[in-house]
């Protein structure tokens, strides 16, 4: 059965920071006829997740003069001479990413992050202020200068609740509970999507002049992640699945303090205000990884750091598998004022009142680094020589600029959601004014898909997916986590084209169509094993260590034959075939150098 196709200017995917800034400056921009899709309510997408803050060098704090990097701050008169600056952010940026980020793209993102901010404020973001009414800032890892802007630690909740006001009141039309199947490219041309309504479980091709996805990331590959339980890497998977190419998905951030034994996110800004890790000896194990930025290296360096305490014997908890996240010496006053969150979710999940004790936290699985690729328009691009897939937008999480490179400092997730969704918003709405046409498809792409859901209903099968879905996220924990070698990488990809293969004969246990979360797990699971491949297969090719991927094998950075990103395509054995493209450098002004902490 045929249903009608829906019909927009501009379709997005996505109702997060990138997706509804997008919706908002293109609507702002005078294209009025826009849908934004989400699978879940669009103030639950994960940018509302975050807890530290939003990077801009806005220069309104400083260290007090002797008290070192780590003593507390306080504001900086008018007048005087400014301690940061765009190009230190660019340098740390660049720095964090292990020399894999493309510097053009930084140069933008770090440039547009003090208006950026402002422009938050002015749509009336909630922000922490200084006692003279400044937006506050606080220590962010692997940054020179205080330079997260934040409010307390909800500031991803606070943003996503600001700009999503302003696209209500921009007339965007909001599709929530509604799932993209499809992304229906022809002669490299953007036609459209096909989505499912998750209520009633109808399927309708949706036809648009522009696309954009802003899906977010993938964390749910992993056992324990701090990533919501949508974030099944959907987007990533379906542009894959439809010829696009995904760039240095190999590189995959794991966040130093999650909670133990869950994951859930506790802020970087627990180390920011001055928290200590702590081994089981009771030592702030920092010093012998990181002797300069202790607590507040980069994320990729704490993690490993923390990993390798735990492998020596140093974890700590009932299994010796954690560390302690230690800030009692805080005080009470400063923890109810600026961790509020933090203190609810230690409550809630480990009953401990980081007032009194240290909380047990362990590595978990945070970001995705690459995605989808996109020059700094958000303009998807379809192959190494910069060709771009005419009316395909992606910004985010789910694409790769490339920013973060192989390491995203914290802070900086929020920034690029925004910077980029906003640049995103004015070249699809300058495209739309440009005459771009609504084009036709060929045959009938919702009918495929009603087809691959009715499969997934009647086959009786032998396994469930939540088995293969489990088995996945241990596997990529197991095999591609913190540290890999070769032979955990080669096991890992075997067992996962096993799984490959074994998901073709399950079972769903739901068979009605109104609001089947049955099928949306079968649907993700297929994702999962999708663009697993291809971080597995990324990181078997690469042999160096840059970044978050960390091989044992090959310890040492290898900028001779490593400086360049991945670029992974589906070939006619439906196998990722990998290509390179060179990374773009300022060699004048910030030439790779060695990553010291």
């Amino acid at each position: 059965m045929s249903t009608e196709a829906i019909t927009h200017d501009v379709v997005i995917v996505g109702a997060g920071l990138a997706g509804t800034w997008a919706a908002m400056i293109a609507s702002q921009e005078g294209v009025k006829d826009i849908g934004v899709i989400s699978k879940i309510h669009p103030l639950r997408s994960h940018s509302g997740a975050a807890q530290g803050g939003i990077a801009a060098a806005l220069n309104n704090v400083r260290p007090i003069a002797g008290t070192g990097t780590r003593g507390p701050l306080e504001q900086i008169p008018d007048g005087e001479e400014p301690i940061d600056s765009w190009e230190l952010h660019m340098f740390d940026t660049v720095k964090g990413s292990d020399w894999l980020g493309d510097q053009d793209a930084i140069e933008i993102m770090v440039k547009d992050a003090i208006d950026i901010v402002y422009e938050y404020e002015h749509m009336g973001c909630v922000f922490s202020r200084t006692p003279d009414g400044r937006i506050a800032q606080r220590r962010f890892g692997g940054h020179s200068t205080p330079r997260a802007n934040y409010a307390a630690d909800w500031t991803g909740h606070v943003l996503l609740n600001t700009i999503h006001e302003q696209a209500i009141r921009h007339d965007v039309k909001f599709y929530s509970e509604w799932y993209v199947l499809d992304l229906i490219i022809e002669d490299n041309i953007c036609r459209g999507v096909v989505a499912m309504e998750i209520l009633t479980g109808k399927i309708y091709p949706m036809r648009a002049k522009a696309v954009m996805f802003a899906t977010g990331g993938y964390g749910r590959a992993y056992k324990i992640t701090s990533n919501a339980y949508a974030n099944t890497g959907d987007g990533v998977a379906i542009a894959y699945n439809a010829g696009i190419p995904l760039m240095d998905m190999e590189f995959v951030q794991f966040h130093p303090t999650g909670v133990y034994g869950h994951g859930i996110l506790m802020t970087e800004a627990c180390r920011g205000e001055g928290g200590y890790l702590t081994n089981k000896l009771g030592e702030r194990f920092m010093d012998k990884y990181a002797p300069e930025k202790m607590e507040l290296a980069p994320r990729d360096l704490v993690s490993r750091s923390e990993q390798s305490e735990i492998d020596q014997g140093r974890g700590t908890g009932p299994d010796n598998k954690g560390i302690n996240l230690d800030l009692r010496h805080l005080g009470r006053e400063k923890i109810l004022e600026l961790l509020p969150q933090v203190r609810e979710i230690a409550l809630n999940f480990s009953g401990v009142d980081i007032i009194d004790e240290p909380v047990l936290i362990q590595p978990t699985a945070h970001y995705s680094m690459g995605g989808i690729p996109t020059d700094a328009n958000g303009q998807v691009i379809a192959n190494a020589d910069g060709i771009p897939v005419i009316g395909f937008y992606a910004a985010g999480e789910c694409s790769c600029v490339s920013v973060h490179g192989a390491n995203r400092l914290g802070t900086n997730s929020l920034l690029d959601a925004s910077v980029f969704g906003r640049r995103a918003g004015y070249a699809i709405a300058e495209f739309i004014k440009n005459g771009a046409q609504l084009q036709s498809f060929s045959g009938d792409p919702a009918e495929a898909n009603r087809c691959r859901i009715n499969h997934m209903l009647e086959n009786k099968g032998k396994e469930s997916v939540e088995k293969i879905a489990q088995e996945i996220k241990s596997l990529m924990t197991s095999h591609c986590g913190i540290f890999r070698d070769q032979d955990k990488l080669q096991t890992g990809l075997r067992q996962l084209n096993d799984l490959q293969v074994r998901f073709k004969d399950t079972y769903i246990m739901d068979k009605s169509s109104r609001f089947n979360t049955d099928v949306l797990a079968a649907l993700e699971t297929g994702h999962l094993l999708t663009f697993c491949e291809v971080i597995l297969a990324g990181a078997l090719a690469r042999t160096e260590s840059r970044g978050a991927h960390a091989r044992t094998d090959y310890p040492k950075r290898d900028d001779e034959n490593w400086l360049k990103h991945t670029m992974a395509r589906k070939n006619a054995d439906n196998v990722p075939e990998l290509n390179y493209k060179d990374v773009q450098i300022n060699w004048d002004k910030y030439p790779p150098q060695e990553r010291k902490y």
